[in-house]
């Protein structure tokens, strides 16, 4: 593949969930994670596999066996119109969305009636329909869809870069898990968040000026807008231009390079991480933010991180340990 061009999944949607109805299509197969690991009655391990800085499970759905992204930075799940069709009674009128660079044309929608992880489900799920294709012919793989908020909200998700491996654990209204038998890891550290619509909002510093940052798994490199403060660009180390390809298709040519001295809070810091300097004018049109950037894929590197929507609270593992 032509390493010039990356395709960037960062906030692709802004979409209200549509209404589920009542009475759900019965002849509608759930869909099942093919490789989970049983760890409790309310706790699974899937492994995935690192596409290009995407996170990739496997999934067999309508007799479909094939690759879903996560992606934080999507409201919902997402079927890839290439193989699945929206439902005839839902499915008559198109829908614009927004995307990053441009809106997506003709969002159909499919009503699911479950999902299941192992012995966990889901039940009366909604899922756009969106022609993917662009993104599967990129990445070369069988993209059925995207896995986005809408599904990842009902549990506490640790995304482990480290062992490639996906812990999704089931909680109650209040976050709290439904085990605590969960994690045999040790959690050093966590941070609040804020939540705006679906997407996660950190409150960060590069070098000594406070930014916001929103948090997507499926942004293959960070986003920094080039209309930033210089005293905050000044961090930001150029290399090369890239072309990346939005949600709808098209491309358009960023800078890219490193952005150094980035962190949380005063115990919450990261190495240099590769960044594009981009306009983000759309995207906080899109979704009534204000964000200096974004934070994907080089920050799930660093940090092996616990997501926990309803305490908007971010958890983070210590790392492994490493021999000299």
């Amino acid at each position: 593949m032509n390493q010039s061009i990356k395709i960037l999944i960062a906030f692709l949607f802004s979409a209200t969930m549509f209404a589920t109805e009542d009475k759900p299509i019965k002849d509608i197969p759930p869909i099942f994670f093919t490789k989970a690991e049983f760890v409790n009655a309310s706790t699974t391990r899937i492994p995935f596999k690192v596409i290009d800085q995407l996170i990739v499970v496997e999934v067999e759905i309508l007799d479909e066996i094939g690759d879903f992204i996560i992606d934080t930075g999507s409201e919902t799940l997402i079927l890839n119109s290439i193989h699945f069709k929206p439902t005839r009674k839902y499915g008559d009128d198109g829908t614009q969305k927004s995307g990053v660079n441009d809106n997506i044309e003709d969002v159909k929608e499919k009503h699911l009636n479950l999902l299941s992880i192992n012995d966990i489900n889901l039940e009366k799920l909604d899922a756009d329909v969106i022609d993917l294709s662009h993104i599967e012919k990129t990445k070369r793989i069988k993209l059925l869809g995207i896995i986005g908020y809408s599904v990842l909200k009902d549990f506490e998700i640790f995304i482990d870069m480290h062992l490639n491996q996906l812990t999704l654990t089931k909680i109650d209204k209040k976050g709290n898990k439904l085990s605590d038998k969960v994690y045999a890891e040790t959690i050093e550290d966590s941070i609040d968040f804020t939540l705006k619509k679906h997407t996660i909002i950190l409150d960060a510093y590069v070098g000594d000026k406070k930014v916001k940052f929103g948090l997507d798994t499926a942004a293959e490199y960070n986003q920094l807008n080039k209309n930033l403060d210089s005293e905050i660009l000044d961090y930001f180390y150029p290399s090369r231009e890239l072309k990346l390809t939005g949600a709808s298709g098209k491309q358009k040519k960023v800078l890219a390079g490193k952005l150094y001295r980035v962190k949380l809070n005063d115990s919450i810091y990261f190495g240099p991480m590769k960044t594009v300097l981009t306009n983000l004018k759309k995207m906080n049109s899109a979704f009534g933010t204000n964000l200096d950037g974004v934070l994907g894929f080089e920050f799930f590197i660093q940090k092996r991180t616990i997501i926990n929507y309803r305490k908007k609270r971010l958890y983070f593992i210590a790392n492994p340990i490493t021999e000299p």
